[in-house]
């Protein structure tokens, strides 16, 4: 005799050997296709202590339902288009070795994230954090969309530097102080936010050169020409500005510490915002603003009359059998010369030419060329003295001379193609990336690099008749050029 309650139990079983060897198929599926591309439709779920990892481009579709407990390591490109995806608690690892990119139409939500490809990582969507970011390895690159990196409320990160930060545009939502990572993509030039009086949403990108330095308020009397920070506030109320110099990746005006002011522009002037400077012009500093509750663009400005001059720019450059050392200044006064001085370990160095100063107050620039062999690399630093026989040094700049491991870009204007020369000792596998002048992806792809051979890039037609930026890179190795598409 069989009871209904032993019926009940033996059809329970039944569904539940049939979901069992349902799930384990899904299993299966993910592990022998984890060497491709793989699509989510459905319910995807990463329970916590599981691991995941894709070896191809990743697609949530706007059918699919993904939530990550766990680890999801993805080597390819991902992509959202789930319009409500939960953020779980979990972490994403985007561990690629070659250039990897963000897409979709919603915003892809991870709890932790680790970013580690030395090639990059391009967000033409937004990508957000609930918890910790860890800057591994690789930049961080936002569209011009623009699309964010955005630090949700009660999230930090850790790692960044000057090779790794966010190029473009961070996100940070809540009332906690918050230091944004961004740079130029060569250097990290953070600003921070602190003593928020409301709970805010603030979108923040690094820029340079300053625009309309002589449009200012008194008592400002000058406006570092050399960078800023684009400061947008979406929501919330006041706060305090830090900003940070740094002269050795930066020129920063040769200005007196007592007259230093934290700068803010309303769309017509820069207007003084306040704060004490400390540090060094010629080193390092920082100053914090007053309370400011109006957002647009923050700079660097000076309420003191101008010391002997501003060094606008200052950079070296291998030319066939001479290195072209060139500057340009500002706003001269009192400057007797400069002297042009070299070092070949970086710790002793030499005058190898001097030029007098023009003093006409307006922008020069001036070309010294060095003629003595580099035995690899050299380094190269500017000394401007006044009449008073005061002085001060630029940053420090370095010139390669290594044709036997140099790429080349053969021609340039260009046609259809790129075509490079790489030296006797250049071989390896290197990703390429080709941007706008904006900064937008157009092209990317690998480049097999062989001693002395000429390689080829082959143009998208969709790339327009204008000025790009070429960058190949490898784990060890980096070349970027400049280049104009007729």
């Amino acid at each position: 005799m069989v009871y209904r309650s032993e019926i009940r139990f033996t059809r329970q079983l039944t569904k539940m050997k049939k979901l069992t060897t349902y799930i384990m198929a899904i299993l299966s599926w993910i592990y022998v296709n984890a060497q491709n591309a793989f699509t989510n439709t459905g319910n995807f779920q990463i329970h916590t202590g599981s691991s995941i990892t894709g070896f191809g481009n990743f697609t949530n579709t706007s059918a699919g339902s993904m939530i990550n407990n766990g680890s999801f390591y993805v080597k390819g490109n991902i992509s959202n288009d789930q319009s409500s995806m939960t953020v779980g608690t979990g972490t994403l690892y985007l561990n690629g070795s070659s250039a990897q990119t963000e897409a979709g139409t919603q915003k892809f939500k991870t709890y932790n994230l680790e970013t580690n490809n030395p090639a990059g990582i391009i967000l033409n969507n937004d990508l957000s954090i609930s918890g910790v970011h860890t800057f591994s390895a690789g930049m961080i690159t936002t569209s011009s969309a623009p699309n964010y990196l955005i630090y949700e409320s009660g999230s930090s990160y850790t790692g960044d530097a000057d090779n790794k930060h966010v190029y473009g545009w961070v996100k940070k939502i809540g009332t906690s102080n918050f230091i944004f990572p961004v740079g130029n993509g060569t250097v990290e030039r953070t600003i921070a936010l602190n003593n928020l009086s409301a709970n805010s949403e603030f979108n923040v990108k690094y820029a340079a050169p300053t625009p309309n330095t002589s449009q200012m308020q008194l008592p400002l009397l000058s406006i570092d020409p050399n960078e800023y920070w684009i400061v947008n506030e979406i929501t919330g109320g006041s706060a305090l500005v830090t900003m940070n110099w740094d002269n050795s990746k930066v020129t920063f005006p040769n200005w007196l510490i007592s007259g230093i002011s934290s700068t803010g522009y309303d769309g017509s002037n820069w207007t003084d915002a306040g704060g004490a400077a400390s540090g060094n012009v010629s080193t390092t500093g920082t100053i914090t603003s007053g309370t400011v509750s109006a957002f647009n663009l923050f700079s660097f400005g000076s309420k003191a009359t101008p010391v002997p001059l501003t060094l606008i720019s200052f950079n070296a450059k291998r030319i066939s059998d001479y290195t072209q050392i060139t500057w340009t200044t500002v706003d001269e006064h009192n400057v007797d010369h400069f002297e042009v001085e070299r070092s070949d370990d970086h710790l002793h160095f030499y005058s190898i030419d001097q030029l007098p100063a023009r003093n006409s107050g307006n922008v020069e620039t001036y070309i010294s060329k060095d003629y003595n062999p580099i035995n690899h690399i050299a380094y190269y630093r500017l000394r401007s003295i006044d009449i008073d026989n005061n002085f001060r040094f630029s940053k420090i700049v370095s010139v390669k001379d290594d044709k036997n491991g140099r790429l080349i870009l053969l021609t340039n204007p260009v046609k259809d193609k790129l075509t490079l020369v790489s030296g006797n000792n250049l071989k390896g596998e290197f990703s390429y990336r080709i941007n706008s002048a904006e900064g937008q992806l157009l092209q990317q792809g690998s480049l097999i690099v062989e001693n002395a051979r000429q390689e080829e890039i082959i143009l998208k037609k969709t790339i327009q008749p204008g000025a790009y930026f070429l960058r190949i890179a490898n784990d060890s190795q980096t070349f970027s050029f400049k280049f104009i598409r007729e």
